[in-house]
């Protein structure tokens, strides 16, 4: 029987997450956030325990529960992911929903949010603490690194490479074989043809650079 999960984050992803644990019968013991006006309230009927750093509870993760990020904001999820490691000498748990397809040749490491109806397909791997929300399409032969974020819908052809820290928008189609750079933002609805150098932010169809407009 799996381990009962803490949930660091109380909003955004949070009920997702919530959502995903029960879908796979996966008790969630409690949420944490550093928003004490969350504290003592519930997210559908779980309760807000105190801060990330409570020790009463985060003493927990390793030996009698799991860890899961549930935040959308990059910055925080490395914070979260630094503390558990250095305090906690734990990496966390993945969230996957029970309607996510992932093909038994799509490999991943740890910490990451696959939403319900993503499609993960063969061949293909990713890294760890990505966020791949709802009704995202993969091919085969596709490379996701860390800390990426794939908007709802959004379609992923065959071998593209998406690098570390690279944020998608919902509804992006990129078309086989492009790379996104590091830490590029692709904006919503865009089709992308062409590679994405790191930390450009590009939009439209086909995708062009705005980054200095």
């Amino acid at each position: 029987m799996e381990k009962p999960v803490i949930i660091f984050g109380a909003c955004g992803i949070a009920k997702a997450a919530l959502e995903i644990f029960n879908s796979n019968n996966i008790v969630v013991y409690g949420f944490l956030d550093d928003d004490e006006a969350l504290h003592n309230t519930e997210v559908n009927t779980v309760s807000v325990l105190g801060s990330t750093d409570d020790y009463g509870f985060t003493r927990l993760i390793g030996q009698k529960c799991e860890a899961f990020i549930a935040t959308d904001d990059s910055i925080l999820r490395k914070e979260y992911v630094a503390y558990l490691k250095d305090s906690r000498k734990v990496m966390p748990m993945n969230a996957v929903h029970k309607k996510a397809v992932i093909s038994n040749s799509f490999s991943f490491e740890y910490g990451n949010f696959v939403n319900t109806g993503a499609i993960l397909s063969n061949d293909s791997k990713m890294g760890s603490h990505n966020i791949i929300n709802s009704s995202v399409v993969t091919e085969q032969d596709v490379e996701i690194g860390d800390f990426v974020q794939i908007g709802a819908g959004s379609i992923i052809n065959t071998k593209v490479s998406i690098e570390n820290e690279a944020f998608i928008g919902s509804g992006v189609t990129i078309v086989a074989g492009v790379k996104i750079g590091r830490g590029a933002r692709v904006g919503a609805g865009s089709v992308v043809v062409g590679d994405i150098e790191a930390g450009q932010t590009v939009f439209g169809n086909p995708a062009t650079d705005i980054s200095k407009k």
